[in-house]
């Protein structure tokens, strides 16, 4: 699996990007354990998915991140989750271990940088009108009905609360909230972040 390293305030976050289907399965794994904190075969995710649209559109999401032959496949298939408000475009970076809650009314840039062992609840919007998008360090927990504003810098370890509209950078491991979004406390919430992934930093 390829990486990719971007800064988050003299931080590295590392993101996979996978050169093949094979790396495509793996995401989709890291994606099922931060939901279920067990490891499973593709086909039992896959025939899990079935009543579960989360893990079904991350399966989409993620073999679309591979131009391969089932890429027209897995483009058109992610279009039929604009019913469900989820706008996630095919090449955003995101790394392991996504896990969306409540499945629903999701926005997010294609030039947004999402670390790995993230959590996003339903209502949130990841926007900018610039050229560039929010970075997202890893292990951060973004609850519900938030907005997160252009090119702003969410550091590893962070909680941001219910509600928040984050348009300035929020250093690591603190926990922010409000309209605007500020830094309310500087501890850090690791319980939020169920199962965690085991990635590996290159």
């Amino acid at each position: 699996m390829k990486q990719e390293t971007y800064d988050l305030s003299g931080e590295k976050i590392s993101i996979p990007i996978p050169e093949n289907y094979k790396d495509c399965i793996k995401l989709i794994k890291s994606d099922y354990y931060r939901h279920s904190g067990k490891q499973a075969s593709f086909l039992k995710i896959w025939i899990g998915s079935i009543t579960r649209t989360s893990m079904r559109f991350s399966i989409y999401m993620r073999l679309c991140e591979h131009k391969g032959w089932l890429f027209p496949f897995t483009r058109w298939r992610m279009h039929g989750f604009k019913k469900y408000g989820l706008f996630i475009k095919a090449g955003t970076r995101i790394g392991y271990g996504f896990n969306i809650h409540h499945c629903c009314g999701i926005v997010i840039n294609r030039k947004a940088i999402i670390g790995n062992n993230v959590d996003i609840f339903q209502f949130t919007t990841i926007g900018s009108h610039s050229e560039e998008a929010a970075t997202i360090g890893n292990n951060v927990y973004i609850g519900p009905n938030t907005a997160i504003v252009d090119s702003v810098k969410i550091g590893s370890g962070s909680t941001i609360g219910a509600g928040s509209v984050v348009v300035k950078d929020i250093p690591a491991n603190s926990t922010a909230a409000g309209n605007p979004a500020r830094r309310i406390s500087d501890k850090t919430h690791p319980e939020l972040i169920l199962h965690p992934y085991p990635f590996e930093e290159k």
